[in-house]
């Protein structure tokens, strides 16, 4: 599958891939050169992401590039984010997402998605610190628990 958002590395000529990992800087900055020999400088995050996207092809993945303000419905979005679309609609009612409507539907934006991940990830990984702390100083995180025989 090629489209104008994703590139499926498995279209590539063997090649066309091996040719990837001869890629390397021959300048201290980092460019694209054109077939009539224009050259663009890259700024180092694209260059980045480039080199990026380059590995991830010759692993043979997919690459799918998406803008920032891609819509979802509520069941694309709720597939996402790994819920069910009930519980999605329920975050977006008690407005812990922003959304708008297309017609009657309820649409979301990737960059909200993606926000709204972060937030929840960060938030996670706080609370499992905290109960980890609590833990330690009660000194049971090390302590072995009895198993049913020995009850």
């Amino acid at each position: 599958m090629n489209t104008t958002d994703r590139l499926d590395a498995s279209l590539l000529d063997p090649k066309e891939l091996n040719r990837l990992a001869d890629l390397v800087i021959r300048e201290d900055r980092p460019a694209l050169i054109g077939r009539e020999g224009v050259r663009i400088d890259l700024p180092d995050p694209i260059f980045h992401l480039l080199v990026r996207i380059i590995r991830t092809i010759r692993e043979g993945k997919a690459i799918v590039l998406l803008p920032e303000d891609e819509t979802y419905t509520t069941q694309a979005a709720a597939d996402f984010l790994g819920m069910s679309r009930q519980f999605f609609v329920d975050l977006l009612e008690k407005k812990e997402i922003p959304f708008h409507h297309v017609g009657t539907h309820r649409r979301v934006y990737l960059k909200d998605l993606l926000a709204y991940q972060h937030n929840r990830d960060r938030s996670r990984h706080d609370k499992l610190g905290t109960l980890f702390q609590a833990a330690d100083n009660a000194g049971v995180y090390d302590a072995v628990l009895p198993t049913k025989h020995e009850s």
